[in-house]
């Protein structure tokens, strides 16, 4: 080989190699773009999750607050049932738009029990075993489509 020749694939060789260094570091960065874009997805996606799952427990409770009163003999709140049954109702559909199938039946489940205790005229006592199990059951539920992977709560 001629000192031409030998420059030029030498010189070649450096193009080469400059292209596949810099195909494979586009590459790379490429990749960690998508993982940034998925985790930031799954992120808003479980936030989104959570804002519905909470404001289901805030109508949730707001309801039982009331059962509360009611079965101790304390005066009613100010505001109405049928608003809070509305309100329940309403948290419960978000429940139903962003959550799994599992998570969106047991707040139905939950809420139904709900709904028959406020519209009974009759004291249920606060301990109906329906709906302690069916708010339990929702917890589990929420708990998982937060996804955390933390042991069963004890009751």
């Amino acid at each position: 080989m001629n000192g031409v020749t030998g420059s030029t694939v030498l010189a070649l060789v450096g193009v080469l190699l400059g292209t596949a260094g810099t195909l494979l570091g586009q590459h790379l960065a490429a990749r960690v773009e998508i993982r940034r874009d998925q985790q930031q997805r799954a992120d808003a996606e479980r936030a989104e999750r959570k804002e519905a799952i909470l404001g289901f427990l805030a109508a949730a409770q707001s309801a039982e607050l009331t059962l509360d009163r009611r079965d101790r003999g304390l005066p009613a709140p100010e505001d109405p049932d049928d608003e809070k049954l509305h309100d329940l109702w309403l948290a419960k559909k978000a429940v139903e738009l962003v959550c799994s199938h599992e998570t969106a039946q047991a707040a139905h489940d939950y809420t139904d029990v709900l709904h028959s205790h406020m519209r009974s005229t009759s004291p249920q006592s606060g301990r109906s075993p329906a709906k302690r199990e069916r708010r339990y059951a929702f917890m589990e539920a929420a708990r998982d489509a937060l996804e955390g992977g933390r042991p069963r709560l004890r009751r």
